[in-house]
């Protein structure tokens, strides 16, 4: 099973900008990055990326070298033109590169700056919009003397994270909502054994992570995302989900638990493997400290590390 990228497109953006799910998820990942030192020259690897969002990210903060690697060749389209075009959104993207997936001049169809606005997540200066969840000067992604980042390489790669070609050694691989779409546990162990095999020892893999159970006991609706099914089937559970953007997307993927992720982490070689409980931005006007304190209650992810 693909995730279904290639088919939502546009609102799978729009739904990482605007939900407070992806907000949190956000927080998450830039905390651990700051507890980690930051990126500044690292080598990273992130998989599952999508247009480029969290690659972006890790660019800026001054990684080295910043891989993205997405499944869809529609979405590594769009992020390779973003780096041209510096576009505003997904559909300004769509308009200028064309079908045929050549990108137009820079200026055209965006801002030749290379941010993004408020859909998108990210504002010009490198930092996230109050949607985003936090400004990246502020987390874990950013260099920490306020010196500026030196330019890193950044690269896009479709390709299959269960087979992965050999791009590495990386210091440092994330990967967000990427391991719930292995259809059977032996994709699994795959995709970790791919992302081991790219790591230099001692290199640590991020990854955030679905919380399994919470269907039907928990109605994640007020964060983004609306669970609808769930068939048993298979070596996991396939749940049946929507992102509640406007109109909504269906989308699906596997129900995993938290062991079978553990236990692939080791049979791949990973020495360390340990959770972390999902972060949520601090509260404002639109989401309140009760919005967040609900959700915290039971999380839509938490976050993996690994050490290589």
């Amino acid at each position: 099973m693909r995730f279904q990228h290639h088919t939502i497109g546009e609102r799978f953006v729009a739904s990482k900008s605007t939900a407070a799910y992806s907000a949190a998820d956000t927080h998450t990942l830039l905390g651990a990055l700051d507890a980690l030192g930051g990126v500044r020259g690292l080598d990273t690897l992130d998989l599952a990326c999508g247009y480029g969002y969290n690659t972006r990210l890790l660019a800026r903060g001054g990684a080295r070298r910043a891989v993205g690697v997405d499944t869809s060749e529609e979405m590594i389209r769009l992020a390779r033109a973003h780096g041209v075009i510096g576009a505003d959104d997904v559909a300004t993207l769509e308009g200028a590169v064309g079908p045929a997936g050549t990108p137009a001049p820079v200026g055209a169809g965006g801002s030749a700056d290379g941010g993004e606005t408020a859909d998108g997540g990210e504002t010009a200066d490198g930092g996230e919009t109050a949607d985003g969840g936090t400004a990246a000067a502020a987390g874990g992604a950013a260099p920490r003397d306020g010196a500026p980042a030196p330019a890193a390489s950044i690269e896009y790669v479709v390709a299959d994270a269960a087979k992965l070609p050999q791009m590495g050694p990386f210091d440092l691989a994330t990967a967000v909502y990427l391991f719930n779409y292995a259809t059977d546990r032996s994709a699994l162990h795959a995709m970790f054994r791919s992302i081991r095999a790219n790591l230099r020892d001692g290199g640590r893999l991020l990854a955030i992570v679905p919380n399994a159970g919470a269907f039907p006991q928990v109605d994640w609706s007020p964060y983004g995302v609306r669970i609808v099914d769930r068939v048993h089937e298979g070596d996991a559970p396939l749940l049946k989900a929507q992102f509640l953007t406007q109109p909504s997307v269906d989308f699906e993927f596997r129900e995993w638990a938290h062991a079978d992720f553990a236990e692939a982490a080791v049979e791949a070689g990973f020495s360390t493997v340990g959770w972390q409980p999902n972060r949520t931005p601090p509260a404002d006007g639109a989401r309140d400290e009760a919005y967040w304190t609900a959700y915290r209650a039971w999380p839509i992810s938490s976050l993996m590390t690994c050490t290589a």
